[in-house]
């Protein structure tokens, strides 16, 4: 097992906490999945994906069909994917990834947040390059042999595969999703959830109370309705 465990391990979901946080996340997620690619899973990738997602979450069934219908209206705004990158406190690398109807609001809800907690708001790319970008999916454990479900998977992309209590996690390449997405439902292998990760490259060990004001700011931007995700290379 290695760096995509270990990360996954260490991570802090905090953002997950409250479900009706999660099912706002969820809902945007399917809002731009739709005005992707339509309104039907069956011809959508990633709308499946996102109703998997749905699932894992316990969010409703009811929910995610009103949340794909109210989608596919012509009233339903169009939510713009941005990430922004930066410092926190004490040299700590912040990647934020942002789903808005409003770039305006959020960037000077972000700044905001880094500049209240002595951190600083960066340009494109300026430590994007610390992170590597994997796509996970976690299928359901038919008691697979690990060694031999790796050696079936490398082919397409598939880095790192381990189990899990609920499931068993494989790790890949970002821009090989949708292959390896393809093979699981061809090969009737039950996806329980999948998506994407930024995973730091390095990571950096701090005192406690540095931990505290790099926490501070994280709590922030996670709180924010419309960060999707948050990620960092404190240890």
């Amino acid at each position: 097992m290695g760096r995509a465990f270990e990360f996954r391990k260490a991570r802090k979901m905090k953002r997950w906490d409250k479900m009706a946080k999660a099912f706002t996340r969820i809902g945007k997620d399917i809002v731009i999945a739709v005005k992707e690619g339509g309104p039907d899973p069956s011809t959508n990738a990633r709308l499946r994906a996102v109703i998997q997602n749905a699932k894992a979450a316990n969010m409703p069934k009811d929910n995610v069909e009103r949340a794909i219908k109210k989608a596919s209206s012509k009233e339903q705004k169009d939510f713009k994917e941005i990430v922004y990158e930066g410092y926190a406190p004490h040299g700590i690398a912040i990647l934020v990834e942002t789903a808005t109807d409003n770039h305006t609001r959020t960037v000077a809800d972000v700044r905001s947040y880094f500049n209240k907690c002595k951190g600083s708001l960066g340009t494109a790319g300026s430590v994007e390059f610390m992170f590597e970008r994997k796509c996970h999916f976690k299928i359901e454990n038919k008691e697979y042999d690990i060694e031999e479900l790796e050696f079936e998977l490398i082919d397409l992309g598939v880095e790192e595969v381990f189990a899990e209590e609920d499931g068993v996690m494989l790790y890949g390449e970002f821009t090989d999703f949708g292959k390896i997405q393809a093979y699981l439902e061809e090969n009737d292998m039950t996806v329980i959830s999948s998506g994407f990760e930024r995973i730091p490259m390095d990571t950096k060990e701090l005192p406690e109370d540095q931990v505290a004001d790099v926490e501070k700011l994280l709590e922030k931007l996670e709180d924010n309705d419309d960060v999707q995700n948050v990620y960092h290379n404190m240890a």
